[in-house]
């Protein structure tokens, strides 16, 4: 029984780290098709969503089955249970990329991200790609308790959304009421990605030392 139960439990965390990874993906390409205003990127992102939802729904059928079949206790009930809540804020992640890349189609053809904001907005894209790959490595074990470095890098992402904003505020900016509403839809969906990026974090580090921090 031990052995299925390790076996089960591997596979969930196999699950919920390759969502993690279409997480990263869709953040990276989303983030290309802002600054490049291209529309058939930003519309395979669209379209990719669907998948992570479909992966979210297996992860938590996955983890259902565990907890009526298996009864886990102590530290693996709390590994499924984790899971479970980390499988909603990684797909929540998933929309959000998506939202992104919905920025570009209900632009097009103008630009979402104007020439002297590019570079901000990669930034933004590399701090989250960077976040949702960490994700990844948490979960496989390929790195342990990153939740310190997570909260570091969600202070940089939310430093870099306040810059975006002081710059679409200030009286120097030249692109139009329209522009400044997307760009502000954009700079809070990065933040809430990275935001998510934490919650996981969060509550992989629960499973390890059984204290949230």
């Amino acid at each position: 029984m031990r052995e299925v139960l390790n076996a089960e439990l591997e596979a969930l965390n196999e699950h919920l780290a390759a969502m993690a990874g279409l997480a990263a993906v869709a953040m990276r390409q989303a983030t290309q098709a802002l600054t490049t205003g291209d529309l058939p990127l930003a519309e395979r992102v669209i379209a990719a969503d669907a998948e992570l939802d479909a992966a979210r729904d297996t992860c938590e059928e996955h983890a259902q089955r565990l907890l009526a079949l298996q009864s886990p206790v102590a530290g693996d009930l709390r590994t499924v249970m984790a899971t479970l809540i980390c499988a909603v804020k990684i797909e929540r992640m998933g929309d959000l990329a998506a939202h992104l890349a919905d920025l570009v189609r209900r632009r097009h053809p103008e630009p979402v991200v104007p020439d002297a904001l590019v570079e901000t907005v990669d930034t933004l894209g590399e701090l989250t790609v960077t976040m949702a790959d960490r994700l990844h490595d948490l979960i496989t074990g390929e790195a342990a308790r990153g939740f310190t470095e997570m909260d570091d890098a969600d202070d940089s992402v939310d430093a870099l959304c306040a810059r975006l904003m002081s710059m679409i505020t200030s009286e120097d900016y030249e692109h139009g009421v329209a522009a400044a509403a997307n760009l502000a839809l954009l700079a809070r969906f990065y933040e809430r990605f990275a935001d998510q990026a934490v919650s996981v974090a969060r509550r992989l580090e629960f499973v390890t030392t059984g204290t949230l921090p």
